[in-house]
């Protein structure tokens, strides 16, 4: 399919006459970039404000999702696992939080063109890189645990991961173009910084 029949039926014939509008004054038309492309570019044209977007919007998107993954697979061996009620309230409240966060962004990957992220097992492989993320040993020790020990354990990386979140979602405000990811963004940061001072506060 042509881009231009993409858009027609997409959008329909008023947004398609605005972006040949747009490329015939510029010289040529904006392929909105993806996640790998490198630095953030410039936010594609669209009448749609949801889907303007760039590099930057992209890799938040892909990456906060990986990132959610993992710790809705931490917070899911909270259950059984803590002996802490607080520990489990609270990991509780970030699977609750985060799960609907993944949809969302994986909505706003297929409605960008780009294919949903890869978020596996939650185990980290592949993905240390990013902030905060555990490694594949740090949640085999986790998920080993029981008890107190769970709890000092759970507490120790979900701060950590938390931390990650916030630097991610930093940059995502201070790079990424689309108005609803980078109001995202803010949401994540304040609901975690919350987070990570309740977590200190039951911390031995």
């Amino acid at each position: 399919m042509t881009s231009l029949t993409f858009l027609r039926r997409a959008f329909g014939p008023g947004v398609l006459l605005l972006t040949l509008a747009v490329a015939a004054c510029s010289g040529g038309g904006h392929s909105p970039a993806h996640s790998g492309a490198g630095p953030a570019t410039p936010a594609s044209t669209s009448a749609s404000p949801g889907a303007v977007f760039n590099d930057a919007d992209a890799a938040f998107a892909e990456h906060m999702s990986v990132h959610h993954q993992q710790a809705i697979v931490m917070s899911a061996l909270a259950a059984e696992r803590a002996a802490d009620p607080r520990v489990k309230e609270l990991a509780a409240k970030i699977e609750s939080a985060q799960s609907p966060e993944i949809a969302t962004m994986t909505a706003w990957l297929s409605a960008w063109g780009l294919p949903p992220a890869e978020t596996g097992d939650g185990h980290g492989d592949g993905h240390e890189s990013m902030p905060g993320m555990m490694s594949a040993a740090d949640m085999t020790k986790l998920a080993e645990s029981t008890g107190q020990a769970f709890d000092d354990q759970f507490l120790t990386m979900m701060i950590a991961h938390h931390e990650g979140a916030v630097t991610m979602a930093q940059a995502q405000i201070a790079d990424g173009a689309n108005p609803e990811a980078r109001a995202l963004a803010a949401k994540i940061i304040t609901d975690q910084q919350a987070e990570i001072a309740a977590m200190k506060a039951m911390s031995r």
